[in-house]
């Protein structure tokens, strides 16, 4: 009786850990289909389609993380830089670094080459 309730008691944990629905560690709403649409096309439209959601992205983190994905400072930050925002493109290229330290060696290239 004993090794039944055991049984038991393992499956229906089990059966329980399965029903978990584990929250995103990042949002990323609709910016990799609107950074797509960009890459793809490149019309004006689509770059002020992506800036929107790389800003909704960075404004509005819901995951469990509640920080800005990996790059999407850097990425964000770059169309600035492309669209003649130089400052606000930098400030985020180097939010990028402090956000993710192990970035500086590649962005910090990317602001040496923009600052020339």
């Amino acid at each position: 009786m004993m090794k039944q309730l055991i049984i038991a008691a393992i499956a229906a944990a089990a059966l329980c850990s399965c029903g978990t629905t584990s929250h995103p560690l990042y949002s990323w709403y609709d910016s990799q289909d609107a950074t797509y649409q960009y890459t793809k096309k490149a019309t004006d439209a689509d770059l002020n389609r992506a800036m929107a959601q790389y800003e909704l992205v960075i404004n509005k983190q819901n995951g469990t993380r509640m920080t800005v994905p990996p790059g999407m400072n850097a990425e964000y930050g770059f169309l600035l830089c492309k669209a003649g925002k130089k400052d606000e493109g930098i400030a985020l290229l180097k939010e990028e670094m402090r956000l993710y330290p192990e970035s500086e060696k590649f962005i910090s290239r990317i602001i040496k080459q923009l600052t020339k």
